[in-house]
């Protein structure tokens, strides 16, 4: 296997999340694509409110899907005996990123030998284990259609402080499973059939009274939204019939609410109250893992397959371009911070950016290649590597600063979440038939 096909199939939900197959050329939906559904605005009611703090890290990137955790104090350094307040195992294998609601935290797994997808559930403080929910059993993709590097719970989780919901690629299909936070069942959707061969990887996105959910693949790809509270599909709108592999970003740009996602060589806009499109661009390339970000009047997205581009458009639409470059930022996601747009790419490359022209104010090659996405606390940037090293570095566009380098068990493919003065990381340990995971918590001692 060449290096370019090993770091194709390595995604985090991530973050990223690993996976990447062989993506169809074809652009229209095939026969096995799900229809598509519009709901009377007026007949959907509104969802139990949303139970959150400002210390909760209660999806993908953190409350708002951009990576930032403003105002906090966390450990700046760590290593095996610093800063390690405790570890939990973690069965099986995921590449979803822990999230953090009240005095728990959660994510999803799998366990191979059983093929069983999991949620499980460890307290905050303690790390003990309080619960683990068997979502699925069997259904498992045959090993010709998945990769070794590649897991069966890749998405990460999201929660309205309530729910947890829980997306899975089961028996070729997308299934959306609510869970309360002691465990419970409450909901369960079938969202259609998912035909891609190394897996599913993109993460809900909380709009609302909605949960959406993206899927593109090559058999026919869509986005939809469904009701918090039942589970039932509000609208679903198809999508070219291309495998591609990015968590939508959600977000108010240039002054009204946008849901836009990369991928399938374009950049779309979306309502996300009704799935109606606001703008569509030619931008990026086939398939994307990263989610895109946005300075809130600018998006900004990047991508690897087979060509590599990364541009920002504007956000009023209709996206036009406003710079590019060649530069690739696969697998993980970028952050914007102030005027600057920063980035890790997969092989280990730090880049900074002028946000709006473009313009590079710096490039670092860092050690190791990345899956995680970065996140930023306090004038800070935090992003682990493959080989199990947290780089820190100073948010700021004049030269690279490194902070810290921090070591802690041999790899991590998910991202970090950050809650009130606590990090917590998932990470590997050992290697082949020997590695094992755990949920890590830093706090300062």
């Amino acid at each position: 296997m060449s290096s370019l096909t090993s770091h194709l199939i390595r995604f985090v939900i991530i973050g990223t999340v690993v996976i990447l197959g062989s993506c169809s050329n074809r652009s229209t939906p095939l026969p096995n694509s799900v229809a598509e559904v519009t709901t009377d605005p007026s007949s959907i009611s509104d969802a139990s409110p949303v139970k959150t703090s400002e210390s909760d890290w209660p999806a993908w990137r953190g409350p708002k899907g951009n990576g930032l955790a403003t105002g906090k104090e966390i450990p700046v350094k760590w290593d095996d005996n610093t800063n390690v307040a405790w570890r939990s195992a973690i069965p099986g294998r995921g590449h979803s990123s822990p999230i953090v609601v009240g005095s728990s935290v959660f994510l999803a797994t799998a366990i191979e030998e059983k093929q069983q997808q999991q949620v499980i559930a460890f307290d905050r403080t303690t790390g003990k284990q309080l619960w683990a929910t068997i979502v699925h059993e069997g259904g498992f993709p045959s090993p010709a259609e998945s990769h070794e590097k590649s897991t069966h719970a890749n998405p990460t989780l999201a929660s309205d402080g309530r729910l947890l919901f829980a997306p899975f690629l089961n028996s070729s299909r997308i299934f959306v499973t609510a869970l309360d936070t002691t465990g419970k069942k409450v909901w369960q959707q079938d969202l259609g059939p998912f035909s891609c061969k190394f897996g599913y990887a993109p993460s809900p996105v909380l709009y609302k009274s909605f949960v959406i959910i993206a899927a593109d693949n090559q058999g026919g790809g869509f986005i939809a939204a469904l009701h918090r509270d039942t589970g039932k599909v509000i609208w679903r709108k198809q999508r070219p019939a291309i495998a591609t592999y990015s968590t939508p970003l959600l977000a108010s740009i240039d002054g009204r609410d946008q849901l836009v996602i990369s991928g399938c060589h374009q950049l779309v806009s979306y309502d996300p109250a009704n799935g109606k499109e606001h703008w569509n661009c030619k931008a990026t390339v086939e398939a994307t893992c990263g989610t895109m970000v946005t300075d809130g009047f600018h998006v900004f997205a990047s991508g690897g397959f087979p060509e590599r581009e990364t541009v920002c458009v504007k956000g009023n639409g209709p996206g036009e371009t406003v710079w590019s470059n060649k530069t690739k930022v696969y697998e993980p996601s970028m952050i914007v911070v102030g005027e600057h747009l920063f980035a890790v790419t997969d092989d280990g490359i730090a880049w900074c950016w002028a946000a709006k022209t473009g313009k590079v104010l710096w490039s670092k090659r860092l050690g190791g290649s990345f899956s995680a996405s970065p996140v930023f606390c306090n004038g800070l940037i935090y992003v682990p590597n493959l080989s199990g090293d947290t780089y820190v570095f100073e948010a700021k566009g004049d030269a690279y600063h490194e902070v810290a380098r921090n070591h802690l068990g041999d790899d991590s493919y998910s991202s970090i979440a950050v809650s009130g003065s606590d990090l917590f990381i998932r990470v590997g340990v050992g290697e082949g038939a020997e590695r094992k995971e755990q949920l890590v918590c830093i706090r300062k001692h």
